[in-house]
């Protein structure tokens, strides 16, 4: 595999925090809401990740789900890109498959042009939706084909964004643009994306960054990782392993108002298991919902890997968390129905951490 140029992984500002703290969005809309208010409230969360000194704010692909406004993540961090001015953006992440390699880099080379030295490129190998959506997104219905040519396509990738194919190669004529061919010196960083071994397996033999979805995964968790760190060979980009996992965290001012805000993502979940994804329901549909016993099965193993409560339970759940895993970062995933309970959720976990910034109290509620 071609080699990276211009990496940057590992986090700076930490506060009292014993890894450094990142934002990972959805764009989650909630009822009585629109996409149009979802993709605000992403601009005013990344400020304030900013502001707090989060290391990170990352958004993830996904497609045809009512509830999410996260199908384009190089057009929301363009967006964002203009907006801020520290903070590292990124895909968390585009879904390779769904994509032809060079509008990859061509997109990301850009955002590198207009954030110089802020950008991650986080990959998946999942198509982010249901089997319908995919075979419309690749305009083909051999979804499996996809996945299993992963790293192939990660290989064209990034020598498309490091002008790296050799004198006969059929793309040795072709450029991504912005890119090298411009005398570029930096792009932006390679990261795999996972929640089985596969991912973690190829990180680790490329010395690839590793970002792990405990917030969906969380059994899988300590096997991926053990993996990575097993299978990883030092390589240009690193010389040790570097593992980030996703972890789905809510802070409140009390801890029935978190327990309030996190059902409303649990229903949510049982929703999308049985084929009807929606709108985040607000807190009152939540809890007046009747949950079969199958669906309260569902919910109950969503809450069970969500850290929620006050800002100081919060905290000691994620200190146990990277004690447990040895993670080197946290992305935090706060799914809530408002802006408002989310906004709150990560000004009060910056706040319990000592992170530097804005106080508390001048945070919007």
């Amino acid at each position: 595999m071609a080699e990276q140029r211009g990496t940057q992984i590992r986090g700076q500002v930490r506060g009292e925090a014993s890894v450094p703290l990142s934002v990972l969005d959805l764009a989650t809309v909630g009822s009585g809401s629109t996409a149009a208010d979802a993709l605000r409230t992403s601009t005013e969360l990344a400020g304030l990740a900013e502001r707090r000194g989060y290391h990170r704010y990352w958004v993830a692909e996904h497609h045809s789900i009512p509830g999410v406004a996260s199908s384009s993540p190089a057009v929301i961090l363009a967006h964002l890109a203009a907006g801020t001015r520290r903070i590292r953006l990124g895909s968390g992440g585009v879904m390779l498959p769904n994509h032809a390699p060079l509008v990859i880099a061509e997109q990301f080379g850009t955002l590198e042009a207009l954030a110089p030295g802020r950008i991650d490129l986080g990959l998946g190998r999942a198509p982010g939706t249901d089997g319908a959506t995919a075979a419309a997104l690749r305009r083909t219905d051999r979804l499996r084909e996809g996945a299993d040519d992963f790293p192939q396509q990660l290989d064209e990738l990034v020598r498309f964004l490091d002008a790296g194919f050799p004198d006969g190669h059929r793309y040795s004529r072709i450029h991504a643009v912005p890119g090298p061919v411009q005398g570029a010196t930096g792009r932006p960083p390679v990261w795999l994306l996972g929640s089985s071994g596969f991912s973690a397996r190829l990180a680790g033999t490329l010395g690839l960054p590793f970002a792990f979805a405990h917030h969906f995964s969380a059994a899988n968790t300590l096997p991926a990782l053990d993996l990575y760190r097993d299978s990883f060979r030092p390589s240009q980009v690193l010389s040790e392993p570097y593992a980030l996992i996703g972890v789905s965290a809510l802070a409140a001012d009390e801890e029935k108002e978190a327990r309030r805000q996190v059902l409303t993502g649990a229903l949510s979940m049982v929703r999308l298991r049985a084929g009807r994804p929606g709108l985040v329901p607000s807190p009152e549909e939540a809890e007046s919902y009747d949950f079969s016993p199958m669906e309260r099965e569902v919910a109950d193993g969503w809450l069970a890997n969500v850290v929620h409560g006050t800002a100081d339970e919060v905290r000691r759940g994620l200190d146990g968390l990277v004690k447990r895993t040895g993670a080197d970062e946290l992305m935090i995933t706060a799914n809530a129905h408002g802006a408002a309970a989310r906004l709150r959720s990560y000004a009060l976990i910056a706040d319990s951490y000592g992170l530097p910034g804005t106080d508390l109290h001048d945070e919007a509620t």
